[in-house]
């Protein structure tokens, strides 16, 4: 753990990353413990009362929010389990999806499927600004006991054999090349019997809990994807609650991905390109690519009179059910998007992460009865997410994103198979491959133009 003397903060239960899963688990878990309390001091239920357990959320941003992009299009079931022990508290959705709608994209033209897939049917779905549903989050633990500090980086995850013993917060004050400077200050440790991890897609902790603890043994890879997207402002523009999903232009037919639009309300203009990296041409770029998309007429039209507000990506973990890593250790759960949690057939994971969060708090208040933060007690929480709604939905997907390894006509035939057979398709497990194994020589691509040649970039438009 280093030999330099550090300050030490010892919590009960530690949180990283304030997303909507490691969020959910923290209220839910403040949640629990008070029922818990009343429920023994009632005489209706045995076992010990607790004190009141320390529950901190940590997050690396210097607030909460600033690593969540705006606009997302919720499934409301995690959201409504979570609040069933707050009445008359609402998150701050949007709006209800009002239309949605896949259209296909050619070099000028966008044609509207007569059927929305089965997939992408969002009725009953809201569209929200993700980072004000964390702000409310974390509002909400707060008012609940939960203690919650932006601008935490966690950097290491402090290991003892086979447990974790909690997380090393980053150093201040170190230059260029990590030397200390006059205002140095050493990150402090936070100990605690639980750390849970939901830092997103590869996070730095999850990623040393994987190597260290061998939690991705004897699972497939991970596939991964990354979304490219900008918030735009168009003055009276489009009604609130729009949502669509685009497939072919600007990509060919070996990769995996497509566009998306989502309307909010305030004139705000969700939109962005999600391209799998498991393609075969090293060029491929999917700021390009998304360049190319806001490009494309039927894109540029509904941006007209408008200018962005915010950009940013993110990576998206495509892999499914044969993917997710062991979900526990000693003193440890991982939950969100940094253990899969997302179904890559509706490109939706927000009322999985919730959920995830809340399996993890139900399991670490177990623990705390019995007073055993040890891989057998904490190894509720799979028991827990194998009998939940969330394994179910993530059961029938779980060979999706394999499908289309071979380009996406092969994928989409496959897919067909997997919808009506439950997600088996012809073959269960369907082979997988991590996606830089599938990239190809750059001398393969020589001397062929990608993107098209001729293309400027406007600064208005296009970036």
């Amino acid at each position: 753990m280093g030999l330099m003397e550090r300050e030490q903060l010892e919590v009960d239960v530690l949180f990283v990353g304030a997303g909507p899963a490691s969020l959910s688990g923290a209220l839910h878990l403040a949640r629990l413990v008070r029922e818990h309390n009343q429920d023994v001091q009632k005489g209706e239920k045995p076992g010990p009362k607790l004190d009141d357990p320390t529950i901190l959320v940590i997050e690396k941003g210097r607030e909460i929010g600033a690593h969540t992009l705006s606009g997302a299009v919720v499934n409301p079931r995690g959201f409504e389990e979570l609040l069933e022990g707050f009445p008359g508290t609402e998150p701050p959705y949007d709006g209800p999806v009002v239309d949605d709608a896949l259209y296909l994209l050619t070099r000028e033209d966008a044609y509207r499927s007569p059927i929305t897939p089965p997939p992408l049917k969002n009725h009953g779905f809201y569209v929200a600004s993700l980072g004000r549903l964390v702000r409310w989050l974390a509002e909400l633990c707060e008012d609940n006991g939960v203690d919650v500090y932006p601008d935490f980086p966690a950097v290491e995850l402090l290991v003892e054999g086979d447990s974790v013993l909690g997380v090393r917060i980053g150093d201040k004050g170190r230059d260029h090349e990590g030397k200390p400077k006059d205002n140095f200050e050493p990150g402090i440790d936070v100990l605690a019997k639980v750390t849970v991890l939901g830092e997103g897609v590869r996070g730095t902790l999850a990623r040393q809990a994987f190597q260290r603890l061998g939690m991705e043994d004897g699972r497939q890879p991970q596939i991964y994807a990354v979304g490219v997207k900008e918030i735009w402002k168009v003055p009276g523009g489009l009604e609130p609650g729009l949502v669509y999903h685009t497939l072919g232009q600007p990509l060919g037919t070996r990769e995996f991905g497509g566009g998306f639009v989502y309307t909010m309300k305030d004139d705000l203009v969700d939109l962005g390109f999600v391209v799998g990296l498991d393609y075969h041409d090293p060029r491929l770029d999917g700021h390009q690519l998304f360049q190319q998309f806001k490009a494309h007429p039927w894109v540029r039209e509904m941006l007209e009179g408008g200018e962005p507000v915010s950009y940013g990506a993110k990576a998206i973990p495509e892999g499914g059910y044969y993917s997710m890593p062991r979900l526990e250790a000693s003193g440890l759960l991982i939950t969100g998007d940094s253990a899969g949690f997302l179904n890559a057939q509706k490109l939706k994971g927000i009322h999985l992460a919730v959920k995830s969060g809340m399996l993890a708090a139900e399991t670490i208040l177990d623990a705390f009865v019995a007073g055993d933060f040890s891989a057998g007690v904490l190894g509720g929480y799979r028991e827990r997410f194998e009998k939940s709604w969330a394994r179910e939905e993530l059961w029938k997907v779980r060979n999706f994103r394999q499908a289309f390894r071979r380009g996406f006509w092969s994928g989409f035939v496959h897919a067909g198979l997997q919808f009506v057979s439950g997600g088996r398709g012809l073959v269960d497990p369907m082979p997988t491959r991590a996606g830089h194994e599938q990239m190809k020589k750059l001398g393969d691509f020589y001397g062929r133009a990608r993107p098209p040649a001729g293309m400027e970039f406007d600064g208005k438009l296009t970036m």
